[in-house]
């Protein structure tokens, strides 16, 4: 791990210290009535929401496929093991994991790691897409009274809609003529600077190649429903999870607006993930949102925070590390020679760009 990444995790966990410490002599926290809300919850509602997760990483594999299949087919679920190691790696080491999944397809399959950056982006972009129709939707359609300060979630809402629509254009114009698009944008950004503009149009171009993934109409139906069946079991997994802590007359509270929020908060807070660190800012925040739209004590909702975590983040990491100890495959090594991979694509395309200016 780099120096830098080190000096930052220091920094925040002093901080987190620090904060804890004051919260403590601010707002007492009962150790005792936080154990006791894991002896409360609904067993059998986390036991759905782990089936949920770990049923959504059959769907993402199964995606993965799909998109490898212009440039090799495998078999359906052959990549299943390449999808749980990586996330398990993300979950260990953080995101500068991230490569590790398409550089362990790249391996497995024979294929250029760069192709697999390309499945990477798409990938994303499906997940981002999706997460923010199911975000909008459920906004848009919530009752009233559902969640506080109506008038901001709604515009949230329809930000979140209009940014799904364009993204959306953005990827059938660069679908259908990727080269019109990356000579507009780079005459557009060169007038600031014609270095940034042919960055930009080369990574245009880049994306454009990644789109190859989809060959025909049917190909992008397919891929659209198995990244909306995916994101629906993670966001029943949610709903179940925070239901299991939720009881009685409160439990009409939970809904799917609200559920939806949950897991927004929870994705943002998990885009710089630190190694172990990273779990504490992401229960910090999932406790923030849950004890203010849910109402419940800070011991409920920092016992339903952590254990949303544990579901939805490091329920896989058992899993992986089986998986990753029967493939031979270590955690650490496939991480820094994804990074020299993703490093080293990086200089090659400064190394373009520098004979293009």
């Amino acid at each position: 791990m780099k120096k830098r990444q080190w000096i930052l995790g220091l920094v925040v966990l002093v901080a987190l210290a620090a904060l804890g410490v004051y919260a403590q002599h601010k707002h007492p926290f009962h150790w005792h009535a936080f154990v006791e809300q894991f002896k409360l919850a609904d067993w059998r509602r986390i036991g759905i929401a782990f089936g949920c997760i770990y049923l959504a990483y059959v769907f993402r594999a199964l995606r993965w496929a799909l998109l490898l299949k212009p440039n090799k087919k495998v078999a359906p679920f052959s990549l299943l093991g390449t999808q749980v190691i990586g996330f398990t790696a993300v979950a260990l080491i953080g995101r500068i994991a991230d490569l590790v999944r398409p550089y362990l397809v790249a391996r497995k399959t024979g294929l250029a790691v760069s192709t697999q950056i390309a499945v990477y982006i798409v990938e994303r972009l499906f997940d981002a897409g999706t997460m923010g129709l199911f975000f909008s939707a459920a906004i848009l359609m919530a009752p009233t009274g559902t969640l506080p300060h109506p008038e901001l979630f709604r515009k949230f809402g329809y930000w979140g809609l209009a940014g799904t629509v364009a993204g959306a254009l953005f990827l059938v114009a660069v679908r259908l003529a990727g080269g019109v698009v990356a000579a507009f944008f780079e005459g557009v950004f060169g007038m600031a600077s014609k270095r940034l503009g042919h960055a930009v149009g080369g990574k245009i171009r880049s994306f454009r190649a990644g789109l190859n993934t989809l060959r025909t109409p049917a190909d992008f139906a397919v891929t659209l429903a198995l990244s909306l069946t995916m994101w629906g079991l993670i966001t029943l997994a949610y709903v179940e999870g925070t239901e299991a802590f939720v009881s009685g007359a409160q439990r009409a509270s939970v809904t799917l607006a609200k559920c939806m929020v949950l897991m927004v908060g929870g994705g943002v807070a998990s885009v710089v993930q630190l190694p172990v660190l990273g779990w504490f800012t992401q229960i910090a925040a999932l406790e923030e949102i849950l004890r203010n739209l849910f109402s419940l004590s800070p011991e409920t909702s920092t016992a339903c925070a952590a254990t949303l975590l544990l579901i939805t983040f490091l329920g896989i990491v058992p899993v992986g590390l089986i998986w990753a100890h029967f493939e031979h495959v270590s955690l650490r090594k496939v991480t820094v020679e994804s990074e020299r991979a993703g490093e080293a694509l990086a200089g090659e395309e400064a190394a373009g760009l520098d004979e293009a200016v």
